[in-house]
């Protein structure tokens, strides 16, 4: 205990700031229950029980929306995992080191910019007139696509263009996990007359197990995050079809159309959905890897 004094003061900062800003302010979640308004304050504000909830219920667009939430962000969750593990294989295979970092530091410098960056750098390489890709559609002799604002390929770009700013940190993960492979596998693989892909297949991939189903089962808690930032950076109301989330309507209703209790509702209904998706994650994770915070 003594020696990890050191250890836990290290991390009082850290739980001071989660403590004061997302702790703290779940006391507001009673504004649910409440006809808030900003003058009145949580006091006075009159007690309307479950309206605000049937009122969530009763938006038009709501269903649509839970359904591009949870279509966009399963799509993420497949794709952040398919993806990095090809690479992080492929990488594997290389030999020479200096080429092997050059393309890790390529593919993981996108993670650090924000997206509003990128979303301008997404929207320039998309453009239908000047866009790179509509250049080369246009060079096969096809018409341009208007990707960002055809409702039958905004879902797709987002998990794309996602996957380009995160593949590379998520291809670190594995990689790191490849290196506790133990080489004499690969030996005895070699010795019964196994070629790389069955290596791969039968050494690799095996060795890997416990850290894609970890990732995997830990993942089901962002079912319901499509990812605000990107979204808010991309769409536009021609898209709202297909390309409107939990979290983009909850932004629209509370700090747009000032309904602040209905906007809360919407974000205690995915909280708590949220809650119980990372609760069967964390459970599924100890299930099948062994995985455990404490």
């Amino acid at each position: 205990m003594k020696r990890n004094i050191p250890l836990h003061l290290m991390l009082i900062p850290g739980v001071i700031i989660v403590l004061i800003y997302c702790y703290i302010p779940m006391a507001g979640n009673i504004i649910a229950f409440q006809d808030f308004t900003p003058l009145m304050g949580y006091a006075k504000a009159e007690w309307v029980g479950l309206d605000n909830f049937q009122y969530m219920m009763d938006l038009p667009s709501f269903y649509q929306v839970v359904w591009n939430t949870i279509f966009i962000s399963i799509m993420k969750i497949v794709s952040g995992l398919v993806a990095p593990i090809t690479i992080a294989l492929m990488l594997n295979e290389v030999r020479k080191s200096v080429f092997k970092r050059y393309v890790q530091t390529i593919i993981y410098m996108p993670h650090f910019f924000s997206w509003v960056i990128l979303g301008g750098i997404v929207v320039d390489i998309l453009s239908p007139s000047e866009g790179i890709v509509n250049q080369i559609i246009k060079a096969f002799g096809f018409q341009p696509v208007s990707f960002l604002s055809d409702n039958k390929w905004f879902p797709y770009v987002m998990v794309l263009s996602n996957e380009w700013k995160e593949v590379g940190f998520s291809t670190i993960i594995y990689l790191a996990a490849l290196t506790s492979i133990d080489p004499t596998q690969y030996e005895a693989a070699i010795i019964d007359g196994a070629n790389r892909w069955k290596q791969t297949w039968h050494v690799t991939l095996p060795g890997i197990r416990p850290t894609i189903i970890l990732l995997a089962c830990l993942s089901l808690g962002n079912v319901l995050n499509g990812g605000f930032d990107q979204v808010f950076n991309l769409y536009s109301p021609v898209v709202y079809q297909s390309g409107d989330i939990l979290d983009t309507l909850v932004y629209r209703i509370g700090l747009v159309d000032n309904n602040y209790s209905v906007a809360t509702a919407v974000g205690l209904v995915k909280s708590v959905v949220s809650l119980v998706l990372i609760s069967a994650g964390y459970w599924l994770a100890y299930r099948f890897a062994k995985y455990r915070i404490f």
